[in-house]
């Protein structure tokens, strides 16, 4: 049986001081937490700071965005060569708000999961509907498109290490989570489609996770799905005590 995943997103949160501190406070809350697999995706300052503090733990970093380049004239941008250096080995790729505020496309989404594939990251893949979308009916059909989209081109062995987080945008930093019900029918359909385009066992390997409004109180129910494999969590991972309590709840 396969460990959950439980990643924290921090988004634009913490200084590379405040990251350190967390941590120190974190750790022997969820040391010896068994059955889970805590991914910390933090700003890129604080990959460099925090990679000797996990370095003796089972706790993996993770970057929230990378660039497809090797090099070149990207301003402002992150390779994935240059995260692996800081340690980082998890990625998040496609995350909604990048998709929204920086108008990045299925296409960009390819391109970056292929890069940081070929660099040895670990992709966390967000795919996910608006409430608009979701309101005409047409949410698995964007969410099978997202998944597929961004999936062009990669085989069955180079998706070992991909994760996909369905992270409904209605649901994330709002508060209300998808249901049960809601969460656990998009994961099942999730894992059709894999098996479709993939073979079953793709479909079975892949690890899927929920993202939205996940709290302290409703990541038990969730992660008890049948196809729910972990979290993606945001808001609720700036807290190193209520993290690790979710991380124990899970």
């Amino acid at each position: 049986m396969k460990p959950l995943l439980i990643a924290a997103n921090w988004k634009m949160h913490k200084t590379a001081a405040e990251a350190k501190a967390y941590f120190k406070e974190f750790w022997p809350l969820a040391n010896g937490v068994k059955g889970k697999l805590i991914v910390l995706c933090v700003p890129f300052t604080c990959l460099h700071a925090l990679a000797p503090l996990v370095q003796k733990t089972t706790v993996c970093l993770g970057a929230q965005d990378v660039h497809f380049g090797e090099e070149g004239a990207f301003t402002g941008e992150i390779s994935p060569r240059m995260l692996t250096e800081t340690g980082a080995s998890y990625v998040i790729v496609g995350h909604s708000e990048r998709r929204k505020l920086f108008h990045e496309d299925d296409e960009l989404v390819n391109k970056k999961l292929h890069a940081a594939i070929s660099h040895g990251l670990k992709p966390i893949f967000c795919v996910g509907e608006s409430l608009e979308q979701r309101n005409q009916g047409k949410e698995k059909k964007v969410v099978a498109s997202q998944v597929l989209n961004g999936l062009k081109g990669i085989s069955w062995p180079s998706l070992r290490n991909v994760s996909i987080a369905y992270e409904p945008v209605w649901a994330i930093g709002t508060g209300v989570a998808a249901t049960p019900k809601q969460a656990g029918e998009m994961h099942t359909f999730i894992r059709e489609v894999l098996e479709k385009e993939f073979g079953q066992d793709a479909a079975k390997a892949i690890p899927l996770l929920y993202g939205g409004s996940v709290k302290t109180d409703n990541i038990k129910e969730l992660t008890s799905l049948e196809d729910v494999d972990g979290a993606l969590v945001g808001g609720a991972s700036l807290d190193a005590e209520k993290f690790s309590e979710l991380i124990s709840n899970a």
